[in-house]
């Protein structure tokens, strides 16, 4: 488990810390002032690899440099092990351009999996990567590609596979009808939307694609176009489907090498997600948050479950309303502040805004209104002439055009405007 990150001399900002909570931690923030970055560093600190320096064909996850190369750059690090806490900082050496991290295995923090935003994954295992012998691989790291079709490496000339890959793996599954079919299938049902049955992702019997392509790919069964082939299904539920696979593969291996090791599973997983609302319809957006916090029990015999979320979403953060604990949650939030500005984080309180435009106008989103942007303007430029103690009839008339045009007619603002105008001597 992840309970700290202090930065000095890191990433978008001088300085950030973090005191991260045991269960939810959500983070928002503008385009690129350092949600990705903050993941990149969380996953970083729970292994001390970052994830291009495992899998060179990555287009995301690099290493972190200095904000200023001339100055020292710091990164402090708490972590929860198995047993205990560990608090160790670490110096980036410009000589051989890496960070300094302590000597010895890193504290064992459970199951690690990051979910980044183009549709790659990483994922860390206690039982697999939790060693200093030669030749143990430090992480496993996909590509979008590598999680379909699997992931291997070369050694002395010959090709080992380290991950068969979703399209063979569930295929497998399914008609094998084991314990991971049957997990993924209970992951699959706990990402899909609750409120419309018809909506499930639910696995169906794996079938070819055409005479040229000799695999068997996996399908789901809907009640409106029956089986679809995975592959030709939406973004949204291939990036679900993904994830329900990764979690599922990286218990199910865990369990595997925890008993050839004769040693016991973790009781822990720390996920990290980002862009969580990524290809998902609002429906999905609106239930995907709950789902994540409800999975720990859905995979057989895990336990603990903390998350670490980015988002852009109002509606996620909506979904959060009836089940954010400050005991056991917290909300991260990075804005533009200052002279000149620079990005600054903070630990905000969380309260119930009630409707996703409740959330655009907050802290998270800091619009001014919830509409678009023609009718924003207009909306601002009749409230200055209602604060106005006797504002020009033109003006007043002009301001009303722009409303009836980009307002509804049953909007509630345009009916106190309207009585306005009359009262102004105007005609609404």
């Amino acid at each position: 488990m992840l309970e700290r990150l202090a930065l000095e001399n890191v990433g978008p900002a001088r300085a950030m810390q973090l005191d991260f909570a045991p269960r939810a931690n959500l983070i928002t923030g503008d385009n690129g002032l350092g949600k990705s970055f903050l993941l990149d560093l969380s996953w970083w600190a729970l292994t001390r690899r970052w994830p291009r320096e495992v899998n060179l064909r990555m287009t995301s996850g690099y290493p972190a440099r200095p904000r200023d190369p001339n100055a020292e750059a710091w990164i402090d690090v708490g972590v929860r092990g198995k047993t205990r806490s560990v608090q160790y900082k670490v110096g980036y050496s410009p000589a051989d351009q890496c960070w300094r991290v302590p000597q010895g295995k890193p504290p064992m923090p459970g199951l690690v999996l990051y979910a980044h935003a183009d549709g790659s994954f990483s994922v860390w295992d206690p039982a697999r990567n939790y060693s200093d012998d030669v030749g143990r691989r430090p992480a496993y790291v996909f590509t979008e590609a590598e999680v379909w079709d699997g992931l291997t490496y070369t050694v002395d000339g010959r090709v080992v596979p380290l991950c068969k890959g979703l399209l063979s793996d569930w295929s497998g599954w399914i008609r094998a009808g084991d314990d991971n079919a049957q997990s993924m299938e209970s992951v699959l049902m706990a990402l899909s939307p609750s409120d419309d049955p018809a909506l499930a992702i639910r696995p169906s019997e794996p079938a070819r694609l055409s005479v040229d392509d000799a695999r068997d790919i996996p399908c789901i069964e809907t009640t409106y176009a029956g089986q679809v082939p995975i592959l030709h299904a939406s973004a949204g539920v291939r990036r679900t489907v993904a994830l329900a696979y990764m979690l599922t593969w990286a218990w199910s291996e865990h369990r595997i090498a925890a008993e050839l090791r004769r040693d016991e599973p973790t009781d822990q997983i720390v996920m990290l997600f980002d862009e969580v609302e990524s290809h998902l319809h609002p429906r999905w957006q609106r239930s995907i948050l709950p789902a994540l916090w409800n999975l720990g029990p859905t995979l057989p015999g895990s336990g603990r479950l903390q998350l670490l979320v980015s988002t852009h979403s109002p509606l996620v953060l909506a979904s959060a309303e009836p089940w954010f604990d400050g005991a056991q949650d917290a909300w991260f939030d990075i804005d533009l502040e200052g002279e000149p500005l620079e990005p600054c984080l903070l630990r905000r309180t969380f309260t119930t805004q009630g409707t996703t435009g409740g959330w655009l106008t907050s802290e998270a989103f800091d619009l001014a209104t919830d509409r678009n942007e023609e009718a924003e303007g207009a909306y601002l430029r009749a409230m200055a002439l209602l604060e106005q103690a006797d504002p020009p009839l033109s003006e007043v008339m002009d301001a009303h055009n722009e409303l009836v045009r980009t307002f509804p007619d049953v909007d509630r603002f345009l009916v106190r405007w309207n009585a306005f105008v009359e009262d102004r001597g105007g005609t609404p």
